[in-house]
């Protein structure tokens, strides 16, 4: 069993924004494995599918980025996840625009939402999967950047990364090494 998480805020008006790529790329795992966002428990949306036999649980946390670890620490409680079945989709202000990062574990870097699951569960040595979202032509503070909707001229760019980065999670969770998974997705 794995769970995938996609880290974002739940309002509607957070839905285009850099900071919720992780709720996009969450929605094109559910899309490839023919699946939809129809429960809700451990304060987040839950969509389920099966993969290579195995129950795959995708998840939305509720909580708003800040305390996405709640929801996270909640859902491994809950369908006994360890460090090894958990991957997470988020925005990484650190990469170029675009750019897909695969990584089997690291820091939070500069991501709060990262820090809260961290912090949360205890445990930083599980997938994740990050999208670029630097761009070096803006220049604004941080937190008004990644709550700032993405130009129209970006939206291929970061809708493709989006399913690039819903694909390796899905290739982590189907039981492909990870170190596969890295060399063919980051970049």
């Amino acid at each position: 069993m794995f769970l995938i998480v996609g880290l974002g805020n739940p309002e509607p008006q957070y839905a285009k924004t850099f900071h919720n790529l992780g709720f996009l790329a969450a929605g094109d795992c559910a899309e490839l494995l023919h699946t939809k966002f129809k429960k809700r428990e451990c304060e987040a949306s839950v969509a389920e599918a099966y993969l290579a036999g195995e129950k795959l649980i995708i998840a939305r946390p509720l909580t708003y980025m800040n305390n996405s670890g709640r929801s996270v620490k909640q859902l491994m409680r809950k369908y006994k996840i360890s460090a090894k079945q958990l991957i997470v989709l988020y925005d990484d202000y650190d990469l170029p625009k675009g750019h897909v990062r695969v990584r089997p574990s690291g820091s939070a870097g500069t991501h709060n939402g990262m820090r809260s699951v961290i912090a949360e569960t205890g445990i930083s040595d599980f997938a994740r999967v990050r999208m670029g979202i630097r761009d070096p032509e803006v220049n604004i503070p941080l937190i008004n950047y990644v709550l700032s909707e993405i130009r129209k001229e970006d939206y291929d760019l970061f809708s493709s990364a989006c399913k690039r980065a819903a694909e390796a999670a899905v290739a982590i969770a189907a039981g492909t090494d990870i170190d596969l998974v890295m060399t063919k997705y980051n970049g």
